[in-house]
């Protein structure tokens, strides 16, 4: 009998983040404390203020406290991954949605102060995600869960998990879609040595397996519901990828199911259809941004015939998850789920900037784009965050918009 991993009751030993504590320094742990402390101190603030679900400990009971309220109020004006379903009035003149705009507007994100309203948790945890990275998996909430397991939930408005739902979707065995995901799955983030430990294909296939079966039942689920039919889901090249990093994340196998049905359903719907239109529009409007903000490398790299279809269509595809190592990885998504995953396509170009120099003294350099250097997530978010304000407003409520909404990817589909 196959078996599937619910959350536990148990308060559990605290797990390692096997993948790269034998390589961690001194200095490095000391950062870790601190960050953790940092954390600790913001998840019992919120606690005593009532603002704060408990962790996935009591997500069997389904039970709906005062944060999930407060949170659900959001999702209307927050729309998908930070992003509004529409550009309302207040956010029309600007392009950019309220979360962005916060960010971007803020005159140093590295010093500002931390909000002190508790009625808005999601400000809050949007704000330390910017100033302070989430500890690694060996430091536990004060519920005995990882931060970035609750974090990512509570960014995702993950309120209830509907055990029963997911096992009877695995009951249903292969899916019409298993042989493809089969093909892709031995390969998932192969090189990361850590994740092989902790995430065994077998998963990886059930919870692909599951999401195909999720969409092959008609029957529409709640959040697909939402999106009126507009959508059609099934299992397409690049997701094995987008669902390593919640199997890798979050406790059980049914929270990672719940969590990247969510992330693809509400957050980049486009990015999986059949024709990857979301992809193909974000690669457009990757070039663009780099004719934008660093003309003389756009038409260096112009000069050799790349554009982004060439040399970044994975780094798109996969939300640079296919960029080791997975650790950074996973520092840049807590930005993405906390701003808006249209931000990838601007990371992409500051990954560019970041090896600028290289690049333009190279005349082949597609070999150095081929095997990009190893993630920095905390300086990619950096350089991200400086070359935003400097996109054209039009522009940037593209961005915006062409993970999910349709009208963006005309032509592509």
């Amino acid at each position: 009998m196959t078996e599937v991993s619910t959350p536990s009751s148990s308060s559990g030993a605290p797990r390692i983040v096997d993948s790269f504590s034998s390589r961690n320094t001194s200095s490095s742990d000391d950062a870790a404390s601190i960050s953790a402390t940092e954390w600790k101190r913001l998840f019992i603030q919120m606690q005593s203020h009532q603002t704060l679900a408990t962790s996935s400990s009591s997500a069997r009971k389904a039970t709906r406290t005062s944060t999930m309220d407060t949170i659900s109020s959001h999702r209307s004006s927050r729309g998908r991954g930070g992003t509004p379903r529409a550009i309302t009035s207040s956010t029309r003149g600007s392009g950019r949605t309220p979360a962005s705009r916060r960010l971007l507007d803020s005159p140093s994100t590295s010093t500002s102060s931390l909000p002190t309203s508790p009625s808005d948790p999601l400000s809050r945890i949007r704000h330390k995600l910017i100033t302070t990275p989430l500890p690694p998996d060996s430091f536990l909430t004060p519920t005995n869960t990882s931060y970035r397991s609750v974090i990512w939930k509570l960014l995702l408005n993950i309120d209830s998990l509907d055990i029963p739902t997911y096992l009877s979707l695995v009951a249903k065995g292969n899916s019409p879609s298993h042989e493809k995901i089969r093909n892709d799955t031995f390969r998932t983030l192969a090189t990361d040595q850590g994740f092989k430990e902790r995430v065994k294909e077998e998963k990886l296939i059930r919870l692909l397996d599951a999401f195909v079966w999720k969409y092959n039942r008609g029957e529409d689920s709640e959040d697909e519901a939402d999106d009126g039919g507009v959508y059609e889901f099934s299992y397409v090249q690049g997701m094995n990828v987008l669902a390593a990093p919640f199997l890798y994340t979050m406790e059980s196998e049914v929270e990672a199911f719940r969590c990247f049905s969510r992330f693809i359903e509400w957050c980049c719907p486009l990015y999986v259809q059949p024709t990857l239109g979301g992809v193909h529009r974000g690669l457009q409007l990757l070039d663009r941004c780099l004719e934008i903000l660093d003309p003389p490398l756009y038409t260096h790299l112009r000069s050799k015939n790349l554009s982004a279809e060439i040399y970044a269509f994975p780094s798109v595809m996969t939300m640079c998850a296919c960029t080791p190592p997975l650790p950074e990885v996973l520092q840049l998504w807590d930005f993405l789920l906390a701003f808006g995953v249209h931000f990838n396509v601007l990371c992409i170009v500051a990954q560019l900037h970041i090896m600028r120099t290289d690049l333009l003294e190279s005349n082949s350099p597609m070999k150095l784009l081929r095997n990009l250097p190893r993630l920095d997530a905390r300086k990619i978010i950096k350089v991200t965050v400086t070359l935003a304000r400097d996109v054209p407003e039009i522009l940037f409520e593209e961005l915006v918009k062409h993970p999910y909404h349709p009208d963006s990817v005309i032509g592509f589909i």
